[in-house]
């Protein structure tokens, strides 16, 4: 018997916390959120019509607290999956990349790195297509340089001196 999303009756969650992925994954934004707000707790914000540099951490801390809130109020009135046994893989390669990126962005320029990060966390999917990955890192990189260098106007070197 279906439970009317097309999962099996006996692959819902059971007790208080009737969708544990929605519950556990809004209560970790909640975390998230809440860091950042108080991170950015010092900046100063906004004075009349000037933003300050605490305006936009205050106002995307304020969104996600709201958002989180209605995925972990979801995860306790609507039914859902049990949670799921994860591994390392995805939080490693995920990791790795944005540390590479951080140590790479400089002596080798943006393009090199922004395309080998986001070949490092496509690694993180066990079932990852390759020349998919290709394919979208290359439109990624070129969106990032888009984005930076003539759209921001940011100094940022785009290859390797």
């Amino acid at each position: 018997m279906a439970d009317g999303v097309g999962r099996p009756a006996e692959a819902r969650a059971s007790g208080f916390i009737r969708n544990p992925q929605d519950f556990w994954g809004g209560a970790a934004l909640l975390a998230v959120a809440l860091f950042s707000l108080w991170a950015g707790s010092d900046l100063p914000g906004t004075k009349g019509f000037a933003f300050g540099p605490g305006t936009a951490p205050r106002l995307f801390g304020g969104l996600l607290v709201a958002v989180s809130l209605v995925i972990l109020v979801n995860g306790l009135i609507s039914d859902g999956p049990p949670l799921e046994r994860w591994g390392i893989r995805a939080p490693f390669f995920f990791i790795a990349s944005v540390l590479f990126f951080g140590a790479a962005v400089r002596p080798i320029g943006l393009v090199i790195s922004a395309f080998l990060t986001l070949m490092i966390a496509a690694a993180a999917n066990k079932d990852v297509r390759w020349g998919e990955s290709v394919i979208w890192s290359a439109i990624l990189t070129a969106a990032a340089v888009a984005l930076f260098i003539y759209g921001l106007s940011l100094p940022m070197q785009l290859w390797p001196r």
